[in-house]
């Protein structure tokens, strides 16, 4: 197992119920080992690569409602 983590910013974080939202969109995604967000749009992950990518998550995320944002 390799865990990989990396910190992303999302968009469509605005309350505590928006991080309960994104943290049941990511509920029992295969490999998820942690994730954590906060109310600036910050979300961490961590999975294991042998099991899920980031792209698997991130589309997750976007089915949430929930998107990436590219730094500036």
């Amino acid at each position: 197992m390799a865990l990989q983590t990396e910190t992303i910013q999302v968009s469509g974080i605005r309350c505590e119920r928006c991080v309960g939202r994104l943290a049941a969109v990511l509920r029992g995604q295969a490999g998820l080992e942690l994730a954590n967000a906060n109310l600036m749009g910050q979300v961490v992950l961590g999975w294991d690569d042998e099991q899920t990518d980031r792209e698997t998550l991130l589309a997750a995320l976007a089915k949430g409602g929930f998107r990436e944002v590219e730094p500036v």
